[in-house]
């Protein structure tokens, strides 16, 4: 197995509007709603704890499969693709999750999904931004809206080419920075689908070929990918991770309903596939492309307040926030931890923890992984259900 070493600074200042620590956030646990609903209690501790080394933790319960010749692990998923996307740069892409904008075409190819609230009005309604590797196999993708600040951070952990259709003045000072610089905006496909322009732009076959060729910004990894490329700390291909092996209260959850008002989300267990499947406005997310369900091996909440801008809802995710109220949970395969998240400036990853004093770094299940930043102030409203 191997071994992954973080060493993480941590500061403890709280910067206004983007890294500030809201003090009007609450930081309590879910609670659980119905009488099926089954918690995970966590009792997070207070730490100063700077630097963190992850130690070797034994969670294999099957035998390492050998990588097929031409293959590597990728980076985004932790199995095997083609070797020739090895150097290829990840792209991050902004979909619309509005009841208007579905059905979504493409998301179930996601290697990871990122799901944040967009706004603090229309009932803090969402929108998913989605990270392919091999993004030059998409036919169809979208509907394509625009960014927001947090999303922008985000992107530059995978050193992603964050691909939108513009956004608030807020951003303007991120796409400045060299970090967050490669990004394409509202130059994609229009597809007549009957509704209104704002709804109608894809990135199809050929659109992304044609946005690098037309620009100078590369399709391979550049300067500004971080020292640790790697976002998630995964499992030996081949093996799977045994949550009980990490000696923290482990429940079994087939449901989980996030407060997210304006969607409903919620995910859902399948045994069968042993997958975490998307639900919204009450159905099945369901692919256009293809009618496959947008599902994940893994799914991580982060408990994370945010800090409003204007009047007009747009907000930032105080992702630098950092101590005893960062605390989330991890699912897969049917059961649930929680956790503890850290990311110590903009230039480093987020990193996710089993203790609250940030020394054993939480390692997942290969596959596709769903994150979730949860707004603070509701976090004692996801629920989740055995």
């Amino acid at each position: 197995m191997k071994k992954r070493f973080a060493s993480l600074f941590v500061t403890g200042l709280c910067a206004a509007m983007v890294v500030g620590c809201s003090s009007n956030d609450a930081g309590t646990q879910p609670s659980t709603i119905g009488s099926s609903a089954t918690a995970v209690e966590t009792t997070p501790s207070d730490t100063t704890t700077t630097d963190a080394t992850t130690e070797d933790v034994s969670q294999e319960v099957t035998t390492t499969t050998e990588v097929p010749e031409g293959m590597y692990l990728s980076e985004l998923t932790g199995e095997p693709i083609d070797e020739s996307l090895k150097d290829q740069r990840p792209i991050a892409v902004m979909v619309d999750n509005e009841l208007t904008a579905l059905p979504h075409y493409g998301t179930a190819e996601a290697d990871i999904v990122y799901e944040l609230m967009n706004s603090t009005k229309n009932n803090r309604i969402t929108r998913l931004m989605c990270i392919f590797k091999d993004w030059e196999s998409i036919e169809q993708l979208g509907s394509i809206r625009s960014t927001r600040p947090t999303n922008i951070v985000l992107a530059a952990e995978f050193n992603a080419v964050l691909c939108h259709d513009g956004g608030p003045y807020y951003n303007d000072s991120y796409f400045k920075q060299n970090l967050f610089a490669d990004h394409f905006s509202g130059i994609f496909s229009r597809v007549n689908n009957g509704k209104s322009r704002e709804f109608t732009e894809y990135i199809v076959s050929g659109d992304l070929d044609k946005a690098f060729s037309n620009s100078s910004i590369s399709t391979t990894y550049n300067d500004n990918r971080f020292e640790d490329g790697e976002k998630f700390y995964f499992a030996d291909y081949g093996t799977t991770v045994d949550l009980a092996a990490e000696g923290t209260e482990v429940s079994d959850v087939t449901e989980v309903v996030l407060p997210f008002y304006h969607n409903s989300s919620t995910l859902k267990y399948n045994p069968d596939t042993e997958m975490y499947e998307y639900y919204e406005y009450g159905d099945a997310h369901l692919d256009a492309e293809d009618n496959e369900p947008l599902a994940f091996d893994n799914v991580i909440l982060q408990n994370t307040s945010h800090s409003q801008l204007d009047e007009n809802g747009y907000l930032v995710y105080n992702y630098l926030d950092n101590g005893d109220q960062c605390t989330g949970y991890y699912l897969t395969k049917g059961q649930c931890i929680p956790i503890w998240w850290i990311k110590g400036s903009q230039e480093a990853l987020t990193y996710y923890f089993t203790d609250s004093s940030y020394s054993q770094e939480l390692q997942i299940n290969t596959g596709k992984t769903y994150v979730a930043l949860v707004p603070r102030d509701t976090w004692s409203e996801v629920e989740l259900n055995k």
